[in-house]
């Protein structure tokens, strides 16, 4: 038997660690991993747009809405977020971002239930011009 046809009687080549009788589960399993890959990439491409106009965007810009949702959360006006955000601080360095807060109104516990209110649809538009119409009288 010569070598050119001992070639064409092997079966193809297969992925190291694979065994012939599982190749083609391996086969769908790849397929469907690279689904569900491409599934989590669009994903988490499409979440911070959807959020920005949910909460408010383009009427607030991102550091507003982050400033907002700080203030519903721990109940204080005066928290504000930091633009640029410095690269010393958390989580490469520096103190947690509501270390000390003691405004907070949530029920402590080993589930923390929050008792701010649930923000609906560009709900933070209303609230952050109430608060700016309040601060100017």
């Amino acid at each position: 038997m010569s070598e050119g046809s001992a070639k064409a009687d092997a079966s193809p080549e297969l992925p190291l660690g694979t065994t012939p009788p599982f190749a083609r589960m391996h086969k769908w399993l790849k397929r469907g991993l690279f689904v569900c890959l491409f599934g989590l990439v669009i994903e988490g491409a499409l979440t911070v747009p959807a959020l920005a106009l949910w909460y408010g965007w383009p009427s607030l810009s991102l550091t507003e809405i982050c400033s907002e949702l700080m203030k519903i959360r721990y109940s204080d006006d005066t928290l504000d977020c930091t633009q640029p955000y410095p690269l010393s601080g958390p989580p490469f360095g520096g103190p947690p971002e509501a270390m000390g807060q003691q405004t907070a109104e949530d029920d402590w516990g080993v589930q923390p239930v929050p008792q701010y209110p649930r923000v609906g649809f560009r709900e933070l538009v209303r609230i952050h011009d109430e608060r700016e119409a309040a601060g100017n009288n």
